[in-house]
């Protein structure tokens, strides 16, 4: 197991939405695929863009079933926060360190090491693994899926990292970019122009006032951020100091909570947008910058989420970045993520995992394999557990 972390984290696998670090995940998929079959798997690769693949690898047939879920690539690394090679997994001190370690590459290997412990012809229901591209820059991969892929599958689990406690719930991400379109001029004389910068001073004004109106009306307790957050991440606007500024763009992210209809979020911006657009007499574009993410619920009650509360020892709980689960739920799967990394380590330098945490996890696996792969309906009580 711990050969095939090495492995894949030596295998660069970037994905980004700046092409100079987008990378292929070509041979991560190929190289899961490869130890799949070995198991016994039938495996599936399946192009998704140009150099961007999922991996869609079964054992066993029939209904009920197991899929166990990740994404193949990482974040991009910067080389000056590392203090070793990002790309060949070391041991320092109780913790394995190198990119993606965390998010989320052991997670394949903890799952194949787990099938690994039964035989194909143990199997009643399918176990699934799914390799999927691009979460980090695009979701491109989990938007690819289609429901008659998963068919017989009622339950999964995505091993992103949450420090190994069950997560049901997240909060949805849209990122978007607010462009202004104002008239230059000299800066001696404001009527001879519209200042594009003036008019966004009054256009961030107006989201930062909608952020207080959301998180006045929509809370979830659920939640360490209990109401949705809006960030003004990144302003750009103007060329020199003595010209009107002709020209001004905003990008900025939205994370709603569960139940809230993210379009509807986005007819609101807009209608505000105008307004203040027509005020300062400005051209005002608002779009996003991707599909965006949905936000992800999962009933408590699910046989998944129990069965992982029985084995952790721990509630159910909410997190607010977001992951591939909204579309797995679209697609008829109770869905849980869960997994031995820690989330606050994902997406930094020196990225790592508690060696303590890899026997826990994996002994985790192997059970629910056990329970919904290896087990038949009638050896199950109604609560999910063997009887």
């Amino acid at each position: 197991m711990l050969t095939m972390m090495h492995d894949l984290v030596g295998l660069p696998s970037v994905s980004s939405s700046h092409p100079q670090f987008d990378m292929s995940n070509l041979e991560v998929v190929h190289t899961l695929a490869n130890w799949a079959e070995s198991l016994g798997f039938q495996c599936e690769i399946m192009p998704v863009s140009p150099g961007k693949y999922n991996l869609l690898a079964t054992c066993g047939q029939g209904q009920g079933g197991l899929l166990l879920s990740g994404h193949t690539d990482t974040v991009p690394y910067d080389n000056q926060g590392w203090l070793s090679d990002p790309f060949k997994l070391i041991q320092r001190a109780d913790k394995l360190v190198g990119l993606g370690i965390a998010d989320m590459k052991c997670f394949f290997a903890m799952a194949l090491h787990a099938a690994a412990k039964f035989k194909p012809e143990q199997f009643k229901s399918p176990l699934m693994l799914l390799a999927t591209c691009d979460e980090e820059s695009s979701m491109r991969g989990a938007q690819s899926l289609r429901q008659d892929q998963f068919l017989g599958i009622a339950q999964a689990v995505i091993g992103e990292p949450t420090g190994l406690r069950p997560v049901r719930m997240h909060k949805g991400i849209l990122m978007c970019r607010l462009r202004v379109q104002g008239q230059s001029g000299h800066s001696s004389n404001p009527e001879l122009g519209h200042n594009a910068l003036e008019a966004m001073h009054y256009m961030m004004q107006s989201l930062l006032d909608y952020r207080a109106h959301m998180q006045q009306t929509y809370q979830h307790p659920l939640f360490t951020v209990p109401y949705p957050t809006l960030n003004l991440g990144c302003l750009h606007g103007g060329d020199n100091p003595n010209r009107i500024c002709a020209d001004c763009e905003l990008q900025f992210d939205l994370r709603p909570l569960p139940g809230m209809d993210t379009q509807a979020l986005l007819q609101t911006l807009q209608s505000q947008i105008s307004l203040v657009a027509e005020q300062h007499q400005v051209q005002a574009t608002l779009e996003p910058l991707f599909s965006g993410t949905p936000a992800f619920s999962c009933r408590e009650d699910a046989a998944i989420i129990q069965a992982c509360i029985r084995l952790t020892g721990s509630d159910a709980c909410a997190v607010s970045y977001a992951t591939e689960a909204p579309y797995l739920s679209a697609l008829g799967l109770d869905t849980v993520i869960l997994g031995a990394g820690d989330i606050d380590c994902a997406h930094q330098p020196n990225e790592y995992l508690d060696l303590e945490r890899i026997a826990p996890m994996t002994q985790m696996l192997e059970q629910l394999i056990r329970q919904f792969c290896l087990l038949s309906s009638e050896e199950l009580s109604p609560s999910g557990k063997s009887a």
